[in-house]
């Protein structure tokens, strides 16, 4: 059964007794692997599972569809609230006076210019830029937590689909808006207002929300720090190539980490470089010298639980090292192969996905 109506000219749909994790171009998500993972963890005899890396959601919802009690972690504070809004909330969506509310400019009202102020030029369009500042003010207004959490989805999503390379990596609005022939990007998602890329995630949103009937909660913490009580831990780190290369998380989406404290954003922002990002924040993950020591100490942390890890074979550590390190912790260990598999954005045609399974 559907219901639709119709908001700013934009069709809004719901579907009853269905649903669907929304689409996503977060770099380094594990969706189109969700249903190969979720085959071999579904084997498993468990009821309590901790995505600690959960970055789009996508295994930490594919544990959900399995009635499973889920707790979905990210350091990043806009992810957490992607875990709120798909992972913990069961039932709330954002209805058509949400909606409104949120999309509506208030008179009288003297909106803050964050963004317009300090990213002219750099990732949006002045307009762009305005807009943002009007919407991710009247979000702040929302008090329900999960309507606010879906928002913030929503919104995040939308400035990564209009975003080159769909990363906030480097000042290159430019080659949003020339005027040229172009091999790579989606000139017609660029294109597309702000607006109807939000409604759009909204619809997602509120289409993949479902009641597993348990009780699952998003967690914003250190996943080394995440207190061990679960039967299961999926874990799947910030990748490190055999080259050193790390995938920086808090660099790529610094802008969306900065609309969840918009009030103070100003402050955190490294105005030494040139496309504002925050002040950059070392990890054991983005070091490697300090990598190996981190998978033994996440391991010795959750020793206790079934031990779930998706790796790629060209990784730091390398997969024999993973394996050695994980074999300290666990006397049973399988291997899962998929294969080879390329990331969106990946020059490596020939990395191949593993997942470990320690018991």
């Amino acid at each position: 059964m559907e219901y639709q109506y119709t908001l700013f000219n934009q069709k809004i749909e719901i579907r009853k007794n269905g649903f669907k994790f929304p689409s996503t171009r977060y770099n380094g998500s594990k969706l189109k692997l969700s249903d190969w993972i979720g085959s071999h963890i579904e084997k498993l005899n468990f009821e309590t599972c901790l995505d600690a890396f959960g970055g789009t959601g996508s295994i930490a919802y594919k544990l959900k569809t399995l009635d499973k009690q889920v707790y979905y972690n990210d350091i990043l504070s806009f992810n957490y609230y992607i875990g709120k809004a798909l992972i913990e909330n069961n039932a709330t969506i954002l209805d058509k006076n949400d909606l409104k509310v949120i999309l509506t400019k208030k008179k009288d009202f003297n909106y803050p210019t964050v963004i317009q102020d300090n990213f002219k030029d750099i990732y949006f369009t002045d307009s762009e830029n305005k807009w943002l500042d009007q919407i991710i003010t009247n979000i702040n207004l929302i008090e329900d937590d999960y309507k606010y959490a879906i928002a913030i989805f929503a919104l995040a999503q939308a400035c990564i689909i209009k975003r080159p390379y769909n990363l906030f990596h480097r000042k290159n609005l430019y080659m949003r808006m020339s005027n040229v022939k172009r091999s790579f990007g989606n000139k017609k998602t660029w294109d597309t207002p702000f607006k109807d890329l939000f409604i759009k995630f909204i619809n997602e949103a509120n289409n993949s929300i479902f009641n597993n009937n348990q009780d699952n909660k998003s967690l914003n913490e250190d996943a080394l720090k995440v207190e061990n009580n679960f039967d299961l831990i999926y874990i799947d780190t910030p990748y490190m190539s055999n080259k050193g290369t790390y995938v920086d998380y808090h660099g790529f989406y610094h802008f969306l980490e900065g609309l969840t404290f918009y009030d103070d954003w100003e402050k955190k922002i490294d105005y030494s470089s040139k496309h504002h990002r925050l002040k950059s924040k070392k990890n054991i993950w983005n070091d490697k010298k300090r990598i190996y020591d981190g998978f033994d100490k996440l391991f010795k942390h959750y020793e206790d639980s079934i031990l779930i890890v998706s790796y790629r074979n060209d990784g730091i550590p390398s997969e024999n090292e993973l394996k050695e390190i994980l074999g300290s912790y666990k006397r049973e260990i399988s291997v899962e192969n998929f294969g080879k598999y390329k990331y969106v954005l990946s020059k490596n045609t020939n990395s191949k996905e593993i997942l470990y399974i320690g018991k």
